[in-house]
């Protein structure tokens, strides 16, 4: 069973970074959405520093900061990941963007948990 909820927790991780690389949201939302998270919400130490360098990269376009955070990881010291494989080979669409936001707020959740503003 940890096996299984260790890895919907980085499913959850990914889909929240792919989210917030997406073109469908507004860069300043992006912006908005990180000062809600936190890096220690993310478990994987990979998730985390992709977090970190999206929330440094500010309220930039979707397509720069994507074409910036391979680089930004890297010197990081994670030479070695694909970033399709971390965010997923295409763009999010607008079928599956409730999804995605759907784990953002699962990760606030965790942040915020005495919040009602985020309880339902």
């Amino acid at each position: 069973m940890a096996g299984s909820d260790t890895e919907k927790n980085l499913r959850q991780e990914r889909q929240a970074l792919r989210l917030l690389c997406s073109n469908l949201i507004r860069p300043l939302t992006r912006v908005e959405l990180c000062k809600l998270l936190a890096p220690a919400l993310f478990q994987d130490a990979l998730h985390r520093v992709a977090f970190e360098e999206i929330q440094t990269a500010g309220a930039i376009p979707a397509a720069r900061l994507r074409e910036a955070l391979a680089a930004r990881i890297t010197n990081r010291g994670f030479p070695d990941f694909e970033l399709g494989d971390l965010l997923g080979q295409h763009t999010a669409s607008e079928s599956e963007i409730e999804e995605l936001f759907l784990s953002v707020l699962q990760l606030i959740r965790l942040r915020h948990p005495s919040d009602e503003e985020f309880q339902n």
